[in-house]
């Protein structure tokens, strides 16, 4: 114990009583209070006061201390009661709706995040919806995403999930399982080193693309026919190589009209069950600006009249969302609605239909081909690593080092 005398600047004497109650570790344990002597009180008096404060002090610390202890103790008794009840009883159902419960309430996940582990329920459910999350094994883990990637699983193609898919079920069993060391429900996630199960070559779809002749004829098409909404759109996917739910996330103040620039700001997407919903961009460099040309600045402005013009005629009708692309009334467009016109305009004036993400595939690799190097087409396409962009288009890649190189070879054989 140690007794601090203190004199404030106003020259107000003070006490400072530290005690010690032992150590935890390395780290000492102490207890301190401030204490003051009346007004009058002599030397001796407050020599004498100020130690039996100190003696009373010590006493009611070490007291207060024990009791502390004590209660830790019954607390941690308790908790490990409560662990072994849940360890005996608690199931990965019961902790993964726990888990998605926590994250809808936090907010802290993406939506689209969320509704893909919600659509992961099902088939994780019924392969280990009722195993104890104490007794879930890698082995168990390990079988049930090999399942996922046998013959008939997918019911569209009568193939298996794509390894992309296998991998957004292992995420959310690994999810609600951090969850479960975190409860101290286990000591260590067993979903480490999973294996996924490959895609038969013959399986693989080819990576739907535009060419430079086919974009140019599908888009000549559009400009003569389309209505200025789906003319917009479409030369924006081309021009920019925007992700469709970006570009269906697209507002009228998102664009800098004076110097010609659009900024992703959102996502506006779709799922089965939840209807049409806003999400944030998928990926922190998906939050980004680009150039707008000028013939897709007077498609947003000429937009912009007709929307002012219809919104009129609709009068109360009219859902003011601030959107460029939008449905009769005002409200956000259906995100599978552009996917379903191009693929029956296409087919009734006979062009080439790739879907939509082929436009930001032709983006890219007209670029790449182009000699703009890959850090600046990934900026530009948003993704979250210039890899990312080198894997994916790896072929445009290859054609433009080639063309280069031989650029290269042609200059030193010049006479």
């Amino acid at each position: 114990m140690t007794i601090q005398k203190r004199v404030s600047k106003k020259g107000e004497v003070s006490y400072l009583i530290r005690v010690s109650l032992g150590y935890i570790g390395d780290q000492q344990i102490i207890k301190s209070r401030t204490w003051k002597p009346e007004k009058g009180m002599s030397p001796k008096k407050i020599e004498k006061e100020v130690n039996r404060q100190a003696v009373l002090f010590e006493e009611q610390a070490k007291q207060d201390y024990a009791e502390e202890l004590q209660r830790k103790a019954e607390q941690m008794e308790q908790d490990s009661d409560d662990i072994e009840y849940r360890k005996r009883h608690t199931t990965f159902k019961s902790l993964a709706e726990e888990w998605i419960d926590l994250q809808e309430a936090s907010h802290e996940m993406k939506n689209s995040s969320i509704l893909r582990m919600k659509s992961c329920r099902e088939r994780t459910y019924s392969y280990l919806g009722k195993v104890l999350v104490s007794k879930l094994s890698y082995h168990k883990i390990q079988k049930f995403i090999t399942s996922l990637g046998q013959t008939g699983v997918n019911k569209k193609t009568g193939a298996g999930l794509s390894e992309k898919t296998q991998k957004h079920y292992l995420t959310f069993v690994s999810d609600v399982m951090y969850y479960a060391k975190k409860c101290r429900l286990i000591d260590e996630s067993p979903c480490k080193d999973i294996v996924f199960v490959k895609e038969n070559d013959l399986d693989k779809k080819e990576r739907n693309i535009y060419s430079l002749e086919e974009a140019k004829l599908v888009l000549s098409a559009i400009d003569e026919k389309a209505p200025t909404g789906f003319k917009l759109f479409y030369n924006l996917l081309a021009y920019c190589g925007l992700r469709r739910g970006e570009a269906l996330g697209l507002e009228y103040k998102d664009i800098d009209f004076e110097n010609s620039i659009l900024t992703i700001n959102r996502t506006s997407n779709y799922h089965i069950g939840y209807g049409t919903y806003t999400d944030t961009p998928k990926t922190k460099n998906s939050y980004r600006s680009l150039y707008i040309a000028p013939k897709l600045l007077e498609m947003i402005k000429q937009l912009q009249t007709e929307q002012k013009d219809i919104a009129k005629k609709c009068g109360d009708q009219w859902q003011e969302s601030d959107r460029l692309f939008v449905s009769w009334c005002g409200k956000p467009l259906s995100p599978n609605f552009p996917y379903k016109w191009l693929q029956r305009f296409c087919e009734r004036e006979n062009i080439p239909f790739h879907g939509l993400h082929a436009f930001r595939h032709f983006v890219a690799t007209q670029a790449l081909v182009d000699g703009v190097d890959a850090k600046s087409v990934s900026a530009m396409l948003g993704h979250s690593q210039t890899s990312t962009t080198l894997n994916i288009y790896a072929h445009a890649v290859r054609q433009a080092q080639t063309r280069a190189l031989n650029s290269i070879a042609a200059q030193l054989e010049s006479g």
